[in-house]
């Protein structure tokens, strides 16, 4: 059964591949294909029916659907939540006697600039791309694809890192990564600029975690012990110290140090 959902991507895409290439699709091949996602959707909803019954709604989820496309489905769903949060002025995780810290400054004019290229894009398909059919479905991908991008940007900016009250610090990168490290676990932290390269979330062999935005760390955290880290896809480690970005450090570690 778990299977079922990559076949009807592959489907789907063929489907598209033969709109796309000027193939003429029978009715009766379209029907069946919706047929088959059909009856693949029932077949997914009865048996996360009947083990619910015996192991709970979450674990029959789980049974059924990998870790990986269910993080995927909640890092996209809080991400969009935030949307709402941005319009609305508020931020998450934030308590009273907290101090927030943003990090979305190096790559904000990133981001508009991907939503830039996203509208000439779609501009651009809507002049070249003759087919009615695969002008509706390009269109509806690029929207979608628009409003990933400003939800991942609103993401990053309603979920700052935030020093508590009880001088605990919470790390965070949008929807995707959050690590909470306790006053106890905290040897030190200092203002320091790196550049490293590579992707967002990198774990060195020595157990130091690099959380780059716009390919730049400017405070690095060292703890007592190693803390447990979960990877935006499930993947967990250890980390013994913690490099990541904020858009004023200097406020950070001096918050850190005063709680």
């Amino acid at each position: 059964m778990r299977f079922a959902l990559p076949l009807m991507v592959i489907g789907e895409v063929g489907l598209v591949i033969c709109l796309m290439a000027g193939v003429p699709v029978p009715v009766p091949l379209l029907a069946g294909a919706e047929v088959v996602v059909f009856g693949a959707l029932t077949a997914e909803a009865v048996v996360v029916w009947r083990r619910s019954r015996v192991r709970g709604f979450r674990a029959a989820v789980r049974s059924v659907i990998p870790e990986k496309a269910r993080r995927l489905a909640a890092h996209e769903l809080r991400s969009l939540h935030s949307l709402g949060l941005w319009v609305a002025r508020r931020q998450h995780g934030v308590r009273d006697g907290d101090h927030s810290v943003a990090y979305t400054g190096p790559q904000t004019a990133m981001m508009y600039g991907l939503v830039f290229v996203s509208l000439v894009e779609t501009v651009v398909l809507a002049l070249v791309v003759p087919w009615p059919t695969v002008h509706r479905i390009l269109l509806v991908l690029d929207a979608y694809g628009l409003l990933l991008v400003f939800a991942l940007h609103a993401a990053c900016v309603t979920r700052p890192h935030v020093v508590e009250a009880d001088g605990s610090l919470r790390i965070r990168y949008g929807a995707m990564v959050d690590l909470r490290v306790g006053p106890a676990d905290i040897a030190g932290v200092r203002v320091e600029r790196r550049y490293p390269e590579g992707k967002l979330v990198q774990l060195g062999p020595d157990g130091v975690l690099d959380l780059a935005v716009g390919s730049q760390t400017t405070v690095t955290l060292e703890l007592n012990r190693a803390v447990e880290f979960v990877r935006p896809l499930g993947a967990r480690c250890e980390v013994r110290t913690v490099r990541f970005h904020a858009d004023d450090p200097r406020a950070l570690v001096a918050a850190l140090t005063q709680a």
